[in-house]
């Protein structure tokens, strides 16, 4: 009762101010009154669920103890018996693979289960998908069966496997000889250390192919010299060049390897990747250019590490 002398002692102005007050106080007390289950709606659940948890989001889709299934999704040509397939993974994952390592591929062929390695040409980086690098050779098992696969198909997939975890602190400077599809592991690596404005690892490229149209992904290549010229180089070898070509020609030789690639140092190391005869032939090379010889197995740790 008390209240109402009150109110009419008061002016216009403080009675607005004192009814805009109330009004506050009841809607506060209005709003505890909620029941806990309409809470959730001022909040929308996809937003707590997948904005917040983001190690949710990239989850890796590989298991080294198992087998795992994936789809193909897309095949992307890069030359006549070359091309990159798309594979999916399930939403918001990751492969999982660190950076220098390659996955097991494996196929029943003619009733035989074969396998074999190969450096994705993706990263964890890419969410929901992976990419292989794969050149279809008439006698190859795998490869082939690859070029026989149509969207929607699936294959086996194990992994991470390898020796090799890149990170910025490898090496100060990298020489890499690569032949062929042994482009793949040099390009996972030379990509994790270019877009890495922490990495100042200098890194230098021979590719050798046999001819022009064989160098895989060269575009790319040139384009990573051309941004990032006092970090990356790369120096092309064909076996049957084209009139003009401006490259190596014949064979990688020990003088190509000296002009083009760093000298053997306590922080460099040299990475060798390609068929096993080229291999054989360049490890000859470096060990006249006073490279320590690498193991059979190579290790994180050798001075020449050979995928």
């Amino acid at each position: 009762m008390a209240l109402f002398p009150v109110w009419k002692d008061l002016d216009q102005q403080h009675q607005v101010i004192l009814a805009a007050a109330v009004g506050v106080v009841l809607a506060a007390l209005a709003f505890l009154q909620l029941q806990p289950s309409t809470l959730p709606q001022l909040v929308p659940r996809q937003v707590q669920a997948d904005q917040f948890d983001v190690r949710a989001e990239r989850k890796p889709a590989l298991d080294p103890t198992q087998w795992k299934r994936f789809k193909l999704i897309d095949k992307i040509a890069i030359s006549p018996n070359t091309a990159i397939y798309r594979f999916a993974l399930p939403k918001g994952q990751i492969l999982g693979l660190p950076i220098g390592q390659h996955v097991s591929v494996s196929a029943t062929i003619e009733g035989k289960l074969v396998q074999r390695s190969y450096t994705p040409t993706s990263s964890d980086d890419d969410v929901g998908f992976f990419d292989l690098l794969i050149k279809s050779y008439p006698t190859g098992n795998i490869s082939k069966h690859f070029s026989t696969l149509k969207i929607g198909d699936y294959v086996d997939v194990k992994g991470p496997k390898g020796q090799m975890r890149y990170s910025p602190d490898f090496a100060k400077n990298i020489g890499m000889i690569a032949g062929g599809t042994g482009i793949t592991p040099m390009l996972q690596i030379i990509r994790a250390a270019m877009k890495n404005p922490l990495d100042r690892t200098n890194i230098a490229l021979i590719y050798a192919n046999v001819n022009e149209s064989d160098i895989l992904l060269k575009a790319e290549l040139d384009e990573l010299a051309a941004k990032y010229p006092d970090q990356f180089k790369v120096y092309y070898v064909l076996n049957n060049p084209p009139e003009g070509w401006k490259g190596g020609v014949g064979f990688v030789s020990k003088d190509m390897i000296e002009e083009h690639l760093p000298a053997h140092a306590e922080d460099h190391k040299a990475l060798l990747c390609g068929p096993p005869p080229m291999i054989n032939a360049m490890k000859k090379h470096l060990d006249d250019l006073k490279w320590p010889a690498p193991r059979t197995i190579s290790k994180m740790q050798d001075a020449v590490f050979c995928f």
